[in-house]
C-alpha cells in the first residue's frame, strides 16, 4: 500500500467527520511517529515530512556511518562500505539519511498504523466535539429521540451528536416517543473516559429563560429584561421582568394578547403554570407581586433583608400558600426573602367545635357543649384551670384538646 492509498483509505472518515486536510495530516504525522516508537523504541532518528497540498508524506531514517563490521544496530548504523555504494564521498561518522517506503514497514505494521490513525482520528473528533459544546452550555439544542431507557433518554441531533437526558432532568409529565424531536438546554459537557458526554435538561430555570427569548423578541433584543426565573418543573413557574423604557408594559409584552406569546412556552413545558410579574426595587412591592393576586394588609421586612412577614386575612391563607406550598415557595425563591404568613383573625373568625370531630372524640365535644363552649375560640380563650371547674374532664384531656385546636385553628 503506497502513501496515497493509505491516506485515501481514510477519506470517508475525513469527509464524514469534517476533519480538515491540515488536521488529518497532523494526525498522520503523529500516528507515524507513534508507530516508529513502537517499532524502534524511539522516533529520535526519524524525520516525518507531511505535505498537505499533495496529500503525501515521507519517512526518513537517519543513520550514523561506522567502520565495516562495527555496526551494533543495523536500524541506527550503516557500515562505510554500504554507504559508499550510494555515495562514494561518505566518511565514517557522518549522517546517512534514507527514505523508508510505507510498504517496507510490513503488512502487520501498516495494519497497526491504520489502527493508530483510527484511534487518533476518534480522539480528534472527541476533542472537537468537547470544544464545540463546552461553549454551548445554557443553549437550547434540538434532538431526535433515539433510545428510551429507564434512567435516561438518548437523543441525536442532525449531525449525529449524542445527548443524554437523565430522568431527573425530565419534566415529570414528559412522555417521549422514539423519533420525536424535543428541545432542551445543554447543562454539562464532561469526558466520560475518552468520550465527551453531553448532558441536557428540561427542568433547569435556564431552559425556561431560553424559551422565553425565542418566543418574545423584546427579551431577545434586550428591550425587556428577565430579572429572575424560578420554577417547579411541570407544575408552576414565576418570572420577574422589567423594561428599560417606562412606556413599555413588560408583563403585557411577555404574556401577549389572550396569552398568545406565553402559550407556546407553556405547551413546551407540559402546561406548566407561568406567573409573570414586574420587577421592583421596593422589597415590599416585589414580595406582594410575587405572591400574586391575593389580599395582603401589611409586609414586614427584617433589617437583614432576608425575611418577610406577610399579614393576610384568614380567607386568603390558602391562596398565599398555594397548592402544596408552591406559591409561597416560588415567591421566596423569586424575591430572595424567606416568606412567612401571619394570619389576621377578625372578631367573627371562629370555628365550631363540631368541625373537629375527626380529631376529638364526640363525648369530649359533648362535655364542652353542656357548658355552652361550642367554638374553638370559646375553649382557647379560657385558662385550663377554669375549664377544669366547668367540665368533667381530666387536665391532660383538656390540654390535648387545646393543642389540637391551636394546630388546626390558630395555625
Amino acid at each position: 500500500m503506497d502513501n496515497i492509498a493509505l491516506i485515501e483509505s481514510f477519506g470517508d472518515f475525513k469527509d464524514e467527520k469534517g476533519i480538515s486536510k491540515i488536521d488529518l495530516m497532523a494526525i498522520i504525522e503523529d500516528s507515524l511517529k507513534t508507530l516508529l516508537r513502537k517499532r524502534y523504541d524511539s522516533d529520535d532518528h526519524f524525520d516525518v515530512i507531511v505535505n498537505p497540498d499533495k496529500g503525501d508524506f515521507q519517512i526518513f531514517l537517519n543513520k550514523t556511518i561506522v567502520d565495516d563490521e562495527m555496526s551494533e544496530d543495523d536500524d541506527l548504523e550503516i557500515e562505510i562500505s554500504e554507504a559508499k555504494k550510494i555515495d562514494p564521498t561518505f566518511e565514517v561518522g557522518e549522517d546517512f539519511t534514507m527514505e523508508i517506503p510505507v510498504a517496507q514497514l510490513g503488512r502487520r505494521n501498516i495494519l497497526t498504523l491504520k489502527q493508530i490513525l483510527a484511534t487518533k482520528l476518534q480522539e480528534h473528533n472527541n476533542a472537537m466535539l468537547y470544544e464545540q459544546f463546552k461553549d454551548r452550555i445554557g443553549e437550547i439544542v434540538v434532538g431526535e429521540i433515539h433510545h428510551i431507557r429507564h434512567k435516561h433518554v438518548i437523543l441525536l441531533d442532525d449531525e449525529g451528536n449524542e445527548f443524554i437526558l437523565p430522568k431527573e432532568n425530565q419534566i415529570p409529565s414528559d412522555f417521549f416517543k422514539k423519533g420525536e424531536n424535543i428541545r432542551a438546554i445543554v447543562e454539562t459537557v464532561d469526558f466520560k473516559g475518552s468520550k465527551p458526554q453531553i448532558i441536557i435538561s428540561r427542568t433547569a430555570p435556564k431552559f425556561l429563560e431560553k424559551l422565553l427569548e425565542l418566543e418574545i423578541p423584546e427579551i431577545q433584543d434586550g428591550t425587556i429584561m428577565l430579572k429572575k426565573v424560578v420554577r417547579i418543573p411541570g407544575e408552576k413557574a414565576k418570572i420577574a421582568v422589567d423594561a428599560y423604557d417606562d412606556r413599555i408594559d413588560p408583563v403585557g409584552a411577555c404574556v401577549g394578547v389572550k396569552g398568545s406569546r406565553i402559550h407556546g412556552v407553556v405547551r413546551e413545558l407540559r402546561n406548566e403554570n407561568i406567573d409573570v410579574i414586574q420587577w421592583s426595587k421596593n422589597p415590599e412591592i416585589l414580595v406582594k407581586r410575587a405572591l400574586g393576586n391575593v389580599t395582603i394588609n401589611k409586609i414586614d421586612i427584617n433589617e437583614n433583608g432576608t425575611y418577610a412577614l406577610v399579614y393576610t386575612p384568614v380567607e386568603e391563607i390558602s391562596k398565599v400558600i398555594g397548592k402544596q406550598g408552591q406559591n409561597i415557595r416560588l415567591a421566596s425563591w423569586l424575591t430572595g426573602y424567606e416568606i412567612d404568613v401571619h394570619r389576621e383573625s377578625s372578631e367573627d373568625d371562629d370555628v365550631e367545635l363540631r368541625e373537629f370531630n375527626d380529631d376529638i372524640e364526640q363525648w369530649i365535644l359533648d362535655e364542652f357543649k353542656k357548658v355552652g363552649l361550642t367554638t374553638a375560640k370559646s375553649v382557647l380563650d379560657k385558662e385550663t384551670e377554669s375549664l377544669l371547674n366547668m367540665v368533667d374532664l381530666e387536665e391532660e384531656t383538656i390540654e390535648e384538646v387545646k393543642r389540637i385546636l391551636r394546630e388546626e385553628f390558630e395555625d
